[in-house]
């Protein structure tokens, strides 16, 4: 079948090909080749800023221009290797050159020159587990490892920040931890933090009792170290942003974080959802975001779903995807 066919308003798709061993073909990373770089466009460069990272997943920059990349790969997670599948999956990892120890740093890179090569490196802060997002809040430097919240004192300008870590709340790990990322932002008015916990599964099965908490994104009281369940529904919501240029105060930027997690949500249309289980019992969770918060923004309209584990229930909610404009 021609590429073309596989597009367009109407595709045509290859019948299903069922077999014994399903196919996975993995793309081979090839880094730069010797004095020679990407073509940029009319009027712009391409360089390498820094290189020889070890698994760079998450960048943030600092109201200084310093650049924090976290080197972060997955944390142990024995339960997510058992039987034949696991051992299938950890070969797969292994030939994408993912099978390897996290460096659990994160590297400050500076370049003060503004040439766009970082002459200054220098390990930020070290012994973290699985670091991926960051966040700065006036002298509070907040890292998001894979199973907690961690802040750190930050002085501007510091190239390695030695103090240990202050755990502000723990995040949901424990042994299969199958979407491990966790990323964060400050809300606008840096009262609060938005971290997202992808879910523990594909479709809820490694149990229900696995998502609790999961496939949704926390607002979290870094003063209090509480937090709620803001969206739920989102399979791994990570590279949340807030939208540029509304200059919104609270509802606002709510609305905007609500509308970027509905970007990520898991079509009704396609597979099952493996939801957060924080509130378990109640059916219409699988793919949606949690009634108090959708219920806050949403017009009246109708959408569709599936709700958790495979249940081939379907529910009607009043309540759909379309945001006010401001």
């Amino acid at each position: 079948m021609p590429v073309a066919a596989g597009v367009g308003p109407h595709p045509q798709l290859p019948p299903p090909n069922p077999t014994l061993i399903p196919t996975v073909n993995i793309a081979q990373a090839v880094g730069w080749p010797a004095n020679r770089k990407p073509l940029a466009g009319p009027g712009m460069a391409v360089n390498a800023f820094a290189g020889g990272l070890d698994h760079p997943r998450w960048l943030t920059v600092l109201p200084n221009g310093d650049v924090l990349v976290a080197e972060t790969n997955a944390p142990s997670r024995p339960k997510d290797a058992e039987g034949i599948r696991g051992w299938f999956m950890k070969r797969v990892m292994n030939k994408a050159g993912a099978g390897v120890p996290s460096a659990n740093r994160i590297t400050l890179l500076r370049d003060a020159d503004g040439d766009g090569v970082a002459e200054t490196r220098s390990v930020f802060i070290e012994g973290l587990n699985s670091p991926f997002g960051m966040a700065l809040i006036g002298n509070d430097f907040y890292v998001a490892n894979s199973d907690a919240v961690v802040r750190f004192p930050y002085t501007e300008g510091e190239i390695r920040i030695a103090q240990p870590g202050t755990k502000v709340l723990d995040l949901p790990a424990g042994p299969i931890n199958h979407h491990w990322t966790k990323n964060l932002i400050a809300s606008r008015d840096e009262a609060r933090l938005y971290v997202t916990v992808g879910s523990n599964s594909n479709a809820a099965e490694n149990g229900i009792d696995q998502e609790v908490g999961r496939a949704a994104i926390w607002e979290v009281d870094p003063k209090r170290g509480s937090y709620r369940i803001y969206a739920s529904g989102l399979r791994n919501p990570n590279g949340l942003a807030w939208e540029p240029g509304s200059g919104l105060p609270d509802f606002g930027t709510r609305r905007q974080l609500l509308r970027l997690a509905l970007q990520l949500l898991w079509s009704a249309s396609g597979r099952t959802g493996a939801a957060s289980a924080a509130r378990p019992g109640r059916q219409g969770q699988g793919a949606g975001l949690c009634n108090r918060a959708a219920h806050r923004f949403a017009r009246p309209g109708l959408f569709q779903e599936r709700s958790m584990a495979g249940a081939i229930r379907q529910r009607s909610f009043h309540w759909s995807a379309r945001f006010m404009e401001s």
